[in-house]
């Protein structure tokens, strides 16, 4: 994918908005881990928490672009993303908590911050590896530019979400988009939808995006009832 395609940017800013609506948890585990640090050592946790963590996440997103070659894959990573898009418009749990150990010391606070990522990114790499269409390049960059916005501005963009709950809808429907574009590109079926269902490539996207804001907010809805 060429850097001056609109594909390539449209591609930076999809993966850019995943990171943002995704990472609200990896941005409050960073402060979690880092609160009991002495003052001059938190911004070098931060740093080197999150460089490991950006360093990981390349290695699995990686990963998952090679695995998705493999026949199926896709479709089944098209329902994963599906299923997180649902989940994100889902009221959040009185019972939640974010059971995170900070540590005294500087290097436990980045083991923290690194094994927390990896654990919590599962949706970012699949909702990613499906932005990035199979361009690790593209994975970094944009995990470049979207990593320090998690991480600087986070307390930012969580109170823009609460005052404007449509960026989360917006994020789950984006979800929807490359989860329905993901599907019909899956190598076991992407030579017959171009030879007898092009419409499928604008088709299945709206669909996706429709299927996780319809299904989301009517069992949303259902939650609160009850």
């Amino acid at each position: 994918m060429d850097i001056v395609s609109p594909e390539f940017w449209v591609a930076v800013l999809q993966i850019i908005a995943i990171d943002i609506v995704l990472g609200g948890d990896n941005a409050i585990v960073i402060a979690l881990a880092c609160r009991r640090l002495p003052k001059d050592q938190r911004n070098r946790g931060i740093f080197w928490g999150v460089f490991g963590a950006i360093a990981l996440r390349v290695i699995l997103i990686s990963f998952a672009l090679t695995l998705l070659t493999i026949p199926f894959l896709k479709i089944i990573g098209a329902l994963l993303l599906v299923w997180i898009g649902i989940k994100l418009l889902q009221p959040e749990s009185e019972n939640s908590t974010h059971e995170i150990d900070a540590s005294t010391t500087l290097l436990g606070a980045i083991k923290t911050i690194i094994i927390a990522d990896v654990v919590m990114s599962l949706d970012n790499v699949i909702a990613i590896a499906g932005a990035a269409k199979d361009s690790v390049g593209l994975v970094i960059f944009g995990l470049i530019v979207s990593v320090p916005i998690i991480v600087w501005g986070s307390k930012i963009i969580m109170r823009l979400m609460d005052r404007f709950p449509i960026i989360i809808i917006v994020g789950a429907g984006l979800l929807g988009w490359i989860a329905g574009d993901m599907a019909i590109t899956d190598v076991a079926i992407n030579e017959w939808v171009n030879t007898n269902a092009i419409f499928l490539h604008w088709f299945s996207p709206v669909c996706g995006a429709l299927i996780i804001v319809i299904t989301g907010k009517l069992l949303a809805a259902r939650s609160l009832k009850n």
